[in-house]
């Protein structure tokens, strides 16, 4: 009892930094922390080096594409258009998880610790949930802004360039408002998982920094609340192509186009869920089972799963856009001609089919 009682005297005594659980034989906690030594108390060496490969190669390949689409963007003006801004956007928040984040989380794996210490772990948490709940955000406004322009609910309401330039400033500004508090008190990021990358605190509770209230505001707002956008956008789409597709049922082109936005829609919400769903998922869990034993190191899975976001978004968004992709091609010295004909239409596959 005695020995118990001194281990949550340890872990108080440090909780500032980090929280893992600790065994009862262990006598120093400092012994475990994550900021000193190697973890290897929780997994192999192998198991960190192989998340080390991992993470470098989400930053080789999410650095990489969103590189690209920015550059593209750039360098051709045909690719300036309103939602494109949002998918530029989209990208810019990619590269803040994948420069900070992932680079981060590829050192400290290598080295098997929180290497960079409690500071670089408050900036890496923050970086990369900065950049996720942009990225989250910016997926719902490109849901939005299609639900404009092809359901048009508000008649002949033009979404013009201006109006995607504010939406990319929302989507920064309510990130930030997000993702902000745990640097000013409101819960904190520390290491989570394998203890080589950071998060916000789902794990204690009963302390001064209110960590399950935050839990369930990141989750309203970072989660459900562009899910619910992006769903509720892409279902009204779906509905007017299949009113539009029943009424020219003689038309094939029609009913090609009809048949490739549902697919399209269908994989730009799975894409969603897969990134965010076990994220959401294991903070409420936490949160709801105070007490229930779970392995610390399960959180390394739903991280891995939004950092990786950072790849498999901007295929679904950019790479299968047709222009994107031609002037991708174009950029890397590869032919684009294949898809030349798509410089003078709308930018995404969804855009293919318009009201009429």
């Amino acid at each position: 009892m005695q020995k118990m009682r001194m281990r949550g005297v340890r872990q108080h005594e440090f909780q500032e930094d980090f929280y893992i659980p600790i065994p009862l034989d262990v006598d120093n906690i400092t012994a475990l922390s994550p900021f000193l030594v190697p973890q290897d108390h929780l997994g192999s060496p192998a198991v960190f080096y192989g998340m080390s490969a991992f993470m470098f190669f989400l930053f080789v390949a999410g650095t990489g594409i969103n590189v690209l689409t920015i550059a593209c963007t750039i360098q051709y003006k045909k690719l300036r258009s309103h939602l494109n801004y949002i998918l530029v956007n989209l990208a810019f928040s990619n590269l803040l998880v994948t420069t900070v984040g992932s680079f981060t989380c590829f050192c400290c794996f290598f080295v098997r610790y929180m290497i960079v210490g409690p500071l670089g772990c408050k900036i890496e948490g923050f970086a990369a949930t900065l950049g996720g709940m942009v990225s989250l955000w910016s997926l719902a406004v490109v849901a939005f802004e299609r639900w404009l322009v092809v359901c048009k609910p508000l008649g002949n309401f033009i979404f013009k360039p201006d109006h995607a330039i504010v939406c990319c400033i929302f989507t920064w500004f309510f990130a930030l408002i997000i993702s902000a508090p745990p640097l000013f008190g409101w819960s904190r990021y520390i290491p989570e998982g394998f203890q080589c990358s950071c998060g916000p605190d789902w794990y204690t509770t009963g302390n001064k920094y209110n960590n399950e209230s935050y839990v369930w505001f990141i989750f309203g707002f970072g989660f459900a609340v562009p899910l619910f956008v992006i769903v509720f956008c892409y279902s009204q789409l779906l509905v007017m192509l299949k009113s539009a597709a029943k009424a020219q049922a003689e038309s094939a082109s029609t009913q090609k186009a009809e048949r490739e936005v549902t697919r399209m829609v269908v994989v730009m919400i799975l894409g969603f869920l897969v990134c965010w769903l076990p994220y959401a998922s294991f903070a409420l869990w936490v949160v709801n089972n105070r007490g229930t034993p779970f392995d610390l190191r399960l959180a390394t899975i739903p991280a891995c799963f939004s950092k990786a976001s950072t790849v498999y978004n901007p295929i679904i968004y950019v790479v299968l856009n047709k222009q994107f992709r031609s002037c991708m091609k174009k950029m890397l010295g590869m032919s684009g001609g294949d898809d030349e004909e798509s410089s003078s239409q709308s930018v995404t596959e969804v855009s293919k089919v318009s009201p009429s």
